[in-house]
């Protein structure tokens, strides 16, 4: 097993002179999981090659599945792309840093190992001090994933980086909990209308009342067939725990009818159920794991991957889950829960459920 250089660093008070020793690491071609506003990172230089191979190894993630890249300066992108759009360039005056991730036409200088074999690149500038530091101090873009086992939960807080990824990596510097918890929104503004590729950490509203009118691509209702995806999460089943996982479409008593009936079902048979819902709801469920997403969206997204980790732990089988409004940050809960369910839904059938 690789030995892992792991340390603590606070945000606000980086160690210098240890953050020298991941910056090394990047640059020699390996690999180091760093924090970010949204989840942990497993990164990589960019533009190496072997060093993005890297990346795939660790987590067993596909190799048609693109990388994001993370650069620590808009000069950066020349590196990356030879075309800004003007719609680019204003999502980037407004939101960055922050958790939206652009896609361009990419340089020959990107390897497609971080591409995924695309001629396009994705590009974010990250909201964590400690991220743009690494990256400023290792002198190159780094591309980088969530820090987890491919298809499984992204991790939010350290411990559970750790977890999964002692051994696997060369570093991993554990920097406190993810303030926003869900990736970012991966957004094409290539095409007369921006398409949204991935929901996350920015809203399709924020973005509208930038650039104007934003369309979500079809493939998020259903996933996609075998067209190449532009962005991570589009195309396999992600953030998945070992429990099943459904997601009822339905909130509050309604739902919870529904729910409490099936968890008694399943503890006849003898099988472990837990339920996901929000804070106000939380009165209406009776399940031996009951874990809430908090009183809003906001809380919701920084929640919900902790929470289906935890449902690991305390030995959950069947997951139920209430749905979201797929409003603001809520597009981008419901959007990782129906992924982490594969799709399977439980419809409610008016009042009479």
């Amino acid at each position: 097993m690789k030995k892992t250089l792991i340390s603590k660093m606070d945000p606000d008070n980086i160690d210098c002179k240890l953050l020298e020793k991941y910056a090394r690491i990047i640059r020699e071609g390996g690999t180091v999981i760093f924090p970010t506003e949204t989840v942990y990172g497993l990164g990589a230089n960019a533009l190496d090659e072997q060093a993005a191979e890297k990346i795939y190894k660790a987590k067993g993630r596909p190799s048609d599945n693109p990388l994001i890249v993370h650069i620590c300066e808009t000069g950066q992108l020349g590196m990356l792309t030879d075309s800004v759009g003007e719609k680019a360039r204003l999502v980037m005056e407004r939101f960055w840093p922050g958790p939206v991730t652009l896609i361009f036409s990419k340089k020959k200088t990107v390897p497609y190992a971080t591409t995924g074999g695309l001629d396009t690149v994705a590009v974010r500038m990250p909201a964590n001090n400690i991220a743009l530091e690494l990256i400023r101090e290792s002198g190159v873009p780094i591309a980088a994933p969530s820090a987890n086992i491919s298809g499984r939960p992204s991790p939010t807080k350290g411990e559970h980086v750790a977890e999964q990824m002692d051994g696997r990596v060369d570093g991993i510097i554990l920097g406190g909990d993810c303030a926003v918890g869900v990736e970012s929104t991966v957004i094409d503004l290539r095409g007369d209308v921006p398409v949204i590729l991935r929901p996350g950490g920015l809203s399709a509203e924020e973005i509208e009342a930038v650039v104007g009118r934003v369309d979500m691509d079809p493939a998020l209702k259903s996933g996609t067939g075998d067209a190449a995806p532009l962005a991570p999460g589009m195309k396999y089943t992600h953030y998945s725990p070992d429990a099943q996982v459904y997601v009822v479409k339905g909130s509050g008593a309604s739902a919870a009818r529904i729910i409490n009936k099936l968890v008694k079902e399943n503890a006849k048979k003898g099988t472990i159920c837990g339920v996901i819902c929000m804070s106000q709801n939380a009165g209406y469920y009776d399940a031996p794991v009951k874990l809430e997403l908090g009183y809003d969206s906001a809380d919701a997204a920084r929640n919900i991957f902790s929470i289906l980790i935890e449902m690991d732990k305390r030995g959950v089988q069947v997951v139920y889950s209430e749905s979201l409004e797929e409003k603001g940050l809520g597009a981008a809960v419901m959007n990782r829960l129906v992924k982490s369910a594969g799709y399977r839904f439980i419809e409610i059938q008016g009042e009479q459920a």
